[in-house]
């Protein structure tokens, strides 16, 4: 990217009309031309490189004589041979994309009834089945957590449809799954140096959500067309949305068989608004909450060529949006805090083992501190601070056994002060720490810290 005047922007890689990479770009400042590189294991994606595939490249830029920064891109595979010693890792057989086709492309979600949606016809031997979900909120619900609801929106000087989002999954119109959206914040999001130079958690490479669809997997093995679809729940305009099927087949037998023994997966949420405002003429004070509690279980069997197998998914879904106003004529203050804390259990039982359980804990909150206020020289300013903390803990238990476990945290906090007449900013600093570990013995970690916009201080690890 050179230097100049341009807006953070919208990046995807697609194969085979399937997403590979998701992420958007750093802004450049008048003479900062930032260069950057992100990495994403694609182990389980293998299938869609050992045939010759289309691939596509999107890269959203505007470029004249407002907007002067040009920006670039190149990406590459890296291909790494097994030691002796290392067995060959589980990938997916089949990938299939949701998207829109050929090329690839994401879906506009504008409201809760748009859906991105494919209808199948899969091999007749699934034994196990995911879903990875992109839901990138942008437009009016770029910053969805600073959300209101609708009736005290326009007094709030904020977004409507309340500050709580939720990505549904169904399988032929039946609920099949929930994905939380994460609170990402783009590098022009808010006030554009909080992010010089150390953007947000995730901003340039974002994680899908896996979401595990294992209990339909007999279901969908039976032959026939199936549909399935993504919606986000009090989408206001827009979200951009892509996901991809991944399918694991049964190696010893063409057929299996199967269906789904029970669902209690609500087809929407019901969040519950709090509004407890004090409205004095142009003076607000007060505080707007809203929450949604999810439990649900989900069951199916399927009979493959070791005999009859079933995944229970138990999963416990907490959103929590707390928000706090005071508003008059010369401040506006608007404090967040919110997250998704999502705890899933899957059990896997046979007829001759004891059953494996795979327990997940995702959580991914973010508090937002905007006080926006009239400087003694009649100047708008505002100081925000910002903080993220995604966390993603998994283990993998044979009988009474663990024996496998991952953890991945990445943090971030962030500050500044912004004049808005001068667009000249003052103490601002940020840091990030980000750090996975697993059972086989890997552990990685790096911190990195900024002040006045620059890079003051990273570890060595980071480098590695």
């Amino acid at each position: 990217m050179t230097a100049g005047n341009q807006f953070d922007r919208t990046a995807n890689i697609w194969l085979g009309g399937t997403n590979i990479f998701f992420g958007t770009t750093s802004e450049p400042g008048a003479t900062l031309a930032p260069s950057w590189h992100v990495e994403s294991d694609l182990t389980d994606y293998s299938p869609l490189f050992t045939v010759a595939q289309t691939g596509s490249i999107y890269l959203g830029n505007t470029v004249n004589s407002t907007y002067t920064s040009i920006q670039s891109a190149t990406a590459t595979l890296e291909f790494y041979s097994l030691e002796k010693w290392q067995p060959a890792p589980v990938t997916a057989n089949v990938v299939l994309p949701l998207s829109s086709e050929p090329l690839g492309g994401t879906v506009t979600l504008n409201t809760s009834a748009n859906t991105l949606a494919r209808t199948f016809v899969l091999p007749r031997n699934i034994e196990r089945a995911y879903l990875d979900v992109y839901s990138q909120s942008q437009i009016d619900d770029e910053f969805w957590y600073t959300c209101v609801p609708n009736d005290v929106a326009t007094e709030l000087q904020s977004c409507g449809n309340t500050g709580f989002r939720e990505t549904e999954i169904t399988i032929d119109g039946q609920p099949a799954g929930v994905a939380p959206v994460s609170p990402w914040i783009f590098t022009g999001g808010i006030d554009p140096f909080l992010w010089f130079p150390i953007p947000g958690v995730q901003t340039l490479n974002f994680v899908p959500y896996r979401v595990d669809l294992t209990p339909f997997a007999g279901v969908l093995s039976n032959g026939q067309q199936h549909t399935v679809s993504v919606s986000v729940f009090n989408a206001d305009n827009y979200f951009s949305d892509t996901a991809t099927l991944l399918l694991y087949l049964d190696p010893d037998a063409d057929e299996v068989s199967g269906e789904v023994t029970k669902n209690t997966l609500a087809a929407a949420p019901t969040p519950v608004v709090r509004e407890n405002l004090n409205v004095n003429g142009a003076n607000i004070t007060g505080t707007v909450k809203v929450t949604s509690k999810r439990n649900f279980v989900i069951s199916g069997y399927v009979n493959t060529s070791h005999g009859r197998v079933t995944t229970t998914l138990q999963q416990n879904l907490q959103f929590a949006n707390d928000q706090m106003f005071n508003i008059n004529a010369t401040t506006y203050v608007q404090d967040i805090q919110v997250n998704t804390d999502a705890f899933s259990l899957t059990t896997v039982s046979g007829t001759n083992a004891p059953p494996t359980t795979y327990s997940r804990h995702f959580q991914f909150p973010a508090t937002i501190d905007y006080h926006q206020f009239t400087e003694s020289n009649g100047d708008l300013a505002a100081t925000t601070k910002v903080s993220q903390n995604y966390q993603d803990r998994r283990v993998t238990t044979f009988g009474s056994w663990p024996v496998a476990f991952s953890q991945v945290t990445n943090a971030g906090q962030y500050q500044d002060t912004l004049n808005y007449v001068t667009f000249v900013n003052s103490d601002q600093s940020a840091n990030q720490h980000y750090s996975a570990a697993d059972s086989s013995g890997y552990f990685y970690f790096c911190d990195v810290q900024a002040a006045n916009n620059e890079l003051t201080k990273f570890s060595p690890t980071c480098a590695k």
